[in-house]
This record gives structure tokens, C-alpha cells and sequence, in this order.
């Protein structure tokens, strides 16, 4: 993630052969996700617990949030620290890694097979996130301006890294049961760990830089940045000690403090927007926006769910599986699909025309994709993840596939511009 304008100094700082793989990958593997939904909607009004469901989340937890985010951080932290990432080699080897493990361990899961696919995906997926939590670690440490955003990105690849561990060890409890309780029961840590620890952490560490800088507002607060730092946190690891300590009711406690830590970001958000000195706000960032506010949905949910479970003594399976549809198909993809075309034609730009500086008029980074088909897309989008979710939560299985098919679009529209993007010949009038 870089810059607002080619030519600066933030285009240069990681090779285009790093990043540009994983933003690839990221688009083929939404598209394989929305296509597993839209001939598996029927899955979707079972339990949570099932194997269809499981390859989905997990093609939207490595293949499409990840990838997209390692490969943008790798051009973002050398930006963060201003300095350069410690090993482009390692960059690549994490690729290779994870471009291998996601599919054998998604296969794995939509066959059910805790056997060779799970296991061998399992492992190239900790090793691929050892090599970038190694890489990020070591270009961090290198730099004497590490500032609240790197510490935002490299804590959050720690809590990724434990996320993975937690789910190898899950992977393996299925077939050697060493843990205390089956693998099932371990699930909400696992999954808590992941949102709150690696995503949440990681969004809001960057997008509390990327929206002043896209919006080109003057705002800057980093005690607030510090104040939801230590509030997510500590947050999560009360929530670990509750789980393994006291009753589930007790959950409300870390919950309040996220949901003030959101209400915070959303704040800040707003304070950048309003101190903006481009009054313009296009599409792309206000798609990004759009999700700082959707934030909120999946721990409002969450509230409802855990309400459900305090008096019922018994959990609301249509809630569960709305709770991670709000957050893997709405918050994480509302931001990639905001920022991918805010990141990536400036990447493609600068891989094109950067020594073509001075041989004539380049086209704008805007205009390497169709804005035309990226506002298809939006509307797509917003249509079909409306409709779906309102065909988990009542429940009526005759809104899951209409909602699952815009979904499905919407992803074949974003791939069309990504691939417009990447095959994008130079251009000089």
C-alpha cells in the first residue's frame, strides 16, 4: 500500500515482484470462495461445524484477506519505519509457501480429510507466516523510526503466526487427540484470536495511515492509535483467560472494551475525513470508509450471540454463521475491494512507466481499470451481501443463492479489473 501519486517515494521502496503475486492469488482465490458459496449456500442453514463451510472461511482467512494484506505490507512497512524490507527472498518464500499450503489445507477441509492434505497445507501455511513474521520482524528492528502503525502491523503478525500455530495443533488433535478437549470446542479461541489479533490489529494500524494520506487530510492523533492498541490487547488476552478460566458470560467484558476500541478507530476515521483538504472523496475510499463502519456489525452480533448463550444456556447457530459471514464477506472484504484499487494500479504504474519518466504524457493510475465496472461492483456487492445475510439471520434459503450469485459476480467483475490492471501496456500520448 503506497502513496497517492506516482512518482513518490513510496513507490520505490519494495520490488513490484514481490507484491504482485499475492494481490493475484488474493483476486483467483475470492473468486474460488464466491463460487464454493454460491454452489454450497444450502450448507449455510446447517451447523457452523461442517465441511463446506470450513473450506470457505478458510479460502477467505489465508487465500483472500492474507495474501492481499502481506503483499501490500511488504511495499507498506519500509514506508511505516522509512526504511527498506530486510529480504525480498524471504518475500517470495512465504509466497511459495502459502500459495502451496492454502489450497491443500482448503482441500483438506471441504473433503474433511485430517490426513495428508490438511496436515502438509497446515505446515507450509506456519512456515510461509514464520517467514514473513522473521522478514517484517527483522526490517522493523532494523529501523530507528519504528513508529504506532509498524507496532500495529508486527503485533499483528504475531497474533497471525499463534492464529496458524493454534490451527495446525487443531488440525492434528483430530487425529491424535492430544488436547484436553476435541477440536470443536477449541474453535472460538482460534477464530477470536484471528479476527481481533491479526485483522482487526493489523486494518486499523493501517488504515489509520492510509486514509489521511488517501484523503490528504491534516489529522493526526497517534494517543489514540496507542489508547485502541493496548485496548484490543488486552482485550484478546482477557479473552483467552476467560476462556480457559471462567464462565462464557464473563466475555462481555472484552467485548465492551472492543467494541469502544472500534468506536474509537470510527472516530478517528471521521475526525481524518473531516480535516480532509481533498474534498473529493472517490469511490475506492469511500468504499474503504464504508467498512470502518461495518466494524461494528460483527461484534454487535456478537453481543446478541453471546446474550443468546448466557439465557438459553445454548448457542444460536444462525447468528454464529452470520457472525463470520459479517466479518470474512463484509468488514475484511469491504476494505480489500476499496483499497485494492487505491494500491494496486499505482504498484502496475510505477512497474510501467517509471523509467519512461520524461518520454511523453502517462495515462493516470485511475485510468489502468474500468471505474464503470468497479461501481457494478460496489453495487453488486452491497446488494448481495445484504441479501445473503438476511437469508442467514431469519433464515430463507431462497435469498442465499440470488445474495450468493451477486457475490460471485461481484468477484468476477473484481477480477476482470484486476487482470485489466496487471496487463496494462505502456501508454504514451
Amino acid at each position: 500500500m503506497i502513496a497517492s501519486k506516482p512518482g513518490s517515494p513510496l513507490l520505490s521502496t519494495t520490488s513490484y515482484k514481490v507484491v504482485l503475486p499475492f494481490y493475484l492469488y488474493a483476486a483467483f482465490s475470492f473468486f474460488a470462495a464466491t463460487a464454493l458459496l454460491f454452489f454450497s449456500t444450502d450448507a449455510f442453514l446447517k451447523h457452523y461445524f461442517q465441511p463446506h463451510l470450513l473450506a470457505i472461511t478458510h479460502i477467505m482467512a489465508l487465500g483472500w484477506g492474507p495474501m492481499v494484506i502481506l503483499g501490500a505490507s511488504h511495499q507498506l512497512v519500509p514506508v511505516l519505519i522509512e526504511g527498506k524490507l530486510y529480504s525480498n527472498k524471504l518475500a517470495y518464500t512465504s509466497f511459495v509457501l502459502a500459495a502451496i499450503g492454502i489450497p491443500l489445507l482448503c482441500y483438506g477441509f471441504y473433503e474433511f480429510n485430517m490426513g495428508a492434505p490438511a496436515k502438509w497445507g497446515g505446515r507450509f501455511v506456519v512456515l510461509a507466516l514464520l517467514a514473513y513474521l522473521i522478514n517484517i520482524g527483522i526490517s522493523i528492528s532494523k529501523s530507528k523510526n519504528e513508529n504506532v502503525h509498524a507496532v500495529f502491523v508486527f503485533t499483528s503478525v504475531l497474533w497471525l503466526f499463534i492464529t496458524v500455530a493454534l490451527g495446525l495443533a487443531l488440525v492434528y488433535n483430530f487425529t491424535f487427540t492430544f488436547m484436553r478437549h476435541n477440536s470443536v470446542h477449541y474453535l472460538p479461541l482460534h477464530v477470536h484470536i484471528g479476527i481481533i489479533g491479526w485483522f482487526l490489529l493489523l486494518v486499523i494500524g493501517v488504515a489509520s495511515r492510509l486514509i489521511p494520506l488517501f484523503l490528504i487530510s491534516k489529522f493526526s492523533n497517534p494517543g489514540i492509535l496507542w489508547l485502541i492498541f493496548w485496548l484490543v490487547n488486552l482485550s484478546l488476552l482477557l479473552f483467552i483467560l476467560i476462556f480457559y478460566f471462567l464462565p462464557i458470560s464473563y466475555s462481555l467484558i472484552p467485548d465492551v472494551m472492543l467494541f469502544v476500541s472500534i468506536l474509537l478507530f470510527i472516530y478517528y476515521c471521521i475526525a481524518a475525513y473531516k480535516q480532509r483538504i481533498r474534498k473529493q472523496v472517490d469511490e475506492q475510499v469511500r468504499l474503504s470508509l464504508l467498512s470502518a463502519i461495518m466494524m461494528a456489525l460483527p461484534l454487535i452480533l456478537l453481543f446478541i450471540i453471546l446474550l443468546i448463550f448466557i439465557n438459553r444456556k445454548a448457542e444460536n447457530n444462525a447468528f454464529m454463521v452470520a457472525y463470520g459471514f459479517i466479518i470474512f464477506f463484509g468488514w475484511i472484504t469491504a476494505i480489500i475491494l476499496g483499497m485494492t484499487f487505491k494500491t494496486l494500479p499505482f504498484i502496475v504504474w510505477n512497474k510501467v512507466y517509471r523509467k519512461r519518466s520524461g518520454q511523453g504524457k502517462t495515462p493516470s493510475p485511475k485510468d489502468m481499470f474500468s471505474n464503470t465496472v468497479f461501481k457494478i461492483m460496489c453495487i453488486a456487492y452491497l446488494l448481495g451481501f445484504i441479501i445473503f445475510i438476511c437469508g442467514l439471520l431469519f433464515p430463507q434459503s431462497i435469498l442465499l443463492k440470488p445474495g450468493a450469485l451477486l457475490l460471485l459476480i461481484t468477484a468476477i467483475l473484481y477480477n476482470w479489473n484486476v487482470i485489466k490492471i496487471f496487463t496494462h501496456k505502456a501508454q504514451l500520448k
